[in-house]
């Protein structure tokens, strides 16, 4: 499993695809917290908080995320190297796992350097470390969560569909119905009796809720639930194939 998954990193970084989502994601956060104008923009309101990197990173890793997760298993059907990859000596679990922690690794790996947002308002702040930590350590492991999740439903798009456009549309769409799609349809009235039950199902509920710096058992439960769903579907899709 760990060659396979080294070997998957590997792939993402030995060509521009890493280093692109790195720099598309850090450009794109980085315009919004320091570029353009507004209330979140900390140079704007003279306050130190981060509050507007999660409240956009959900939003661009929609995107990102599905881009990302496209090419796992839609690569090997094109190649015609999927009966192979499960010739392995390693179980169909083992080899969702690798393609999963891969992709979940590189997406990581640019939530790592968040941290230099971090230390540029910790250090401008006045007095220095004038900034709510529970709430940014609460926002960050949120954002970690919610990246796996989006992770595992692009390892599930992928698995479903031969065409990488496709494979990246799907994951899109059901990234965004889990994270305020639920959201939407707890607001009509006709479902306002099951209001609070809806809005549970929805990433962005839960999201919120560690964003304020408690991490709720529950929310994690949540998140660890859902990434184990996706996982087991994405498992039983991949052995269809032998029925």
């Amino acid at each position: 499993m760990l060659a396979l998954l080294f070997k998957e990193v590997r792939s993402f970084f030995s060509s521009l695809t890493g280093y692109l989502i790195l720099a598309v994601f850090l450009i794109a956060t980085g315009l919004f917290i320091w570029v353009f104008p507004g209330d979140s923009n900390p140079l704007d309101t003279g306050y130190a908080n981060l509050d507007v990197l999660f409240e956009i990173a959900p939003w661009i890793y929609l995107f990102l995320i599905p881009a990302v997760c496209m090419r796992l298993f839609v690569d090997e059907k094109k190649q015609g190297t999927m009966e192979l990859v499960f010739t392995r000596p390693i179980s169909d679990m083992g080899i969702i796992l690798a393609k999963y922690f891969a992709a979940f690794l590189v997406i990581a790996f640019t939530l790592l350097f968040c941290l230099v947002y971090f230390a540029s308002i910790y250090y401008l702040g006045s007095p220095m470390g004038n900034l709510d930590l529970g709430a940014f350590w609460g926002s960050f492991i949120g954002l970690f969560l919610l990246a796996g999740v989006y992770v595992s439903i692009g390892v599930l798009a992928s698995a479903l569909s031969d065409n990488q456009v496709v494979a990246f549309l799907l994951a899109l769409v059901l990234c965004f119905v889990f994270y305020i799609g639920f959201d939407y349809l707890a607001e009509w009235q006709v479902l306002e009796t099951l209001q609070t039950f809806i809005f549970s199902i929805g990433i962005n509920e839960h999201y919120r809720s560690i964003s304020r710096g408690i991490v709720d058992s529950r929310d994690l439960t949540y998140f660890f639930g859902v990434i184990i769903a996706f996982i087991l579907i994405t498992r039983t899709v991949l052995q269809s194939r032998k029925w």
